[in-house]
C-alpha cells in the first residue's frame, strides 16, 4: 500500500508521497514521485500499486519523453502517453501476474503545466489507461491508503486554500495514516508547483525533521478533546444512575 496526495489549488499544485514499500513481511524504502522538467514545461507523477508495473511503465514513459516530450503542448497529451505505456505493460504482463495471484492495479496521479496549458492540471489515471481531471470543486485526491487521512482534508482543504496551509493539512493527513497503518511511512517526498512558473519545487522530509510537528499534533488533538463541552453527555450518564 502507499499514501500519495495530489491537490489542485488557486495558486498551484501540491503533491506528497510516502516511500514505504511492503512485500510480504519485508519493508523497504523507494521513491514514488517522478519529476520531469524541460523547456516545454514541468510535470510530476506518483503511483500506487505493484512496484514492478510502476517501474516498467515509467521506464517506457521516460523513453517516450526523451523522444517525443518536446512535442507535447498540453499535459493531457503526456497523460495519454503514460496511459499508452501502462496499457503496453498490461498487454505484456497482466496474464502472468493474474496467474501468480497478483492484480494489475497501478493508479497514477499526474500533475503539472506544459506551455499550451492555460493553468496547471492534475489527473488521476486508472490501471486501464483512462483518466479523470481534478476540478475546483473536488481539489484533492488520494491513491493508496486513503481511509485514515481523508477526514482532515475534507474538513480543511478548499480550492481557495493557500499551498502553505494545505501542506500542513497534507502532512497531518499523512501522519494520521502513518500511525494507523504499517504500510505507510517516512521519508516523505513533497512537490510544490506555482501557477505559470513551469518549475517544480521538490523536497524530502525525514522522520527526524517532523517529529516535533507530530508530537505537537498529538498534544493539540488531546487538548481539543478535553475542551469539547460535555453537558450533552449527561443524558447518557443520568440514565446509568437511574439503572443503578
Amino acid at each position: 500500500m502507499t499514501y500519495c496526495l495530489g491537490v489542485k489549488l488557486k495558486d498551484g499544485l501540491l503533491a506528497i508521497a510516502d516511500t514505504r514499500i511492503t512485500s510480504g513481511t519485508d519493508t523497504t524504502s523507494a521513491k514514488k514521485l517522478f519529476v520531469h522538467q524541460g523547456e516545454h514545461g514541468s510535470l510530476f507523477l506518483m503511483t500506487s500499486g505493484l512496484r514492478s508495473v510502476r517501474d516498467k511503465a515509467l521506464t517506457y514513459f521516460k523513453e517516450v519523453l526523451q523522444e517525443e516530450g518536446s512535442g507535447y503542448h498540453k499535459l493531457y497529451e503526456a497523460v495519454n502517453a503514460f496511459g499508452k505505456q501502462l496499457r503496453r505493460v498490461s498487454e505484456e504482463d497482466k496474464v502472468a501476474l493474474n496467474a501468480s495471484g497478483l492484480s494489475f492495479n497501478l493508479h497514477t496521479i499526474v500533475g503539472g503545466q506544459l506551455r499550451g496549458d492555460e493553468e496547471p492540471k492534475m489527473f488521476l489515471l486508472y490501471p486501464e489507461g483512462n483518466w479523470i481531471e481534478l476540478t475546483n470543486t473536488s481539489p484533492f485526491m488520494i491513491i493508496g491508503n486513503s481511509g485514515y487521512g481523508k477526514p482532515i482534508l475534507n474538513r480543511t482543504v478548499r480550492y481557495e486554500s493557500s499551498i502553505r496551509e494545505v501542506l500542513k493539512a497534507g502532512f497531518l493527513s499523512f501522519d494520521s495514516t502513518r500511525v494507523s497503518a504499517n504500510d505507510v511511512d517516512f521519508p516523505l517526498d513533497v512537490v510544490v508547483y506555482y501557477n505559470n512558473t513551469f518549475s517544480i519545487i521538490e523536497h524530502r522530509f525525514e522522520k527526524k525533521d517532523m517529529e516535533k510537528i507530530s508530537s505537537s499534533w498529538d498534544s493539540e488533538l488531546k487538548r481539543a478533546l478535553d475542551n469539547i463541552p460535555e453537558d450533552w453527555m449527561n443524558v447518557v450518564f443520568d440514565n446509568q444512575k437511574v439503572i443503578n
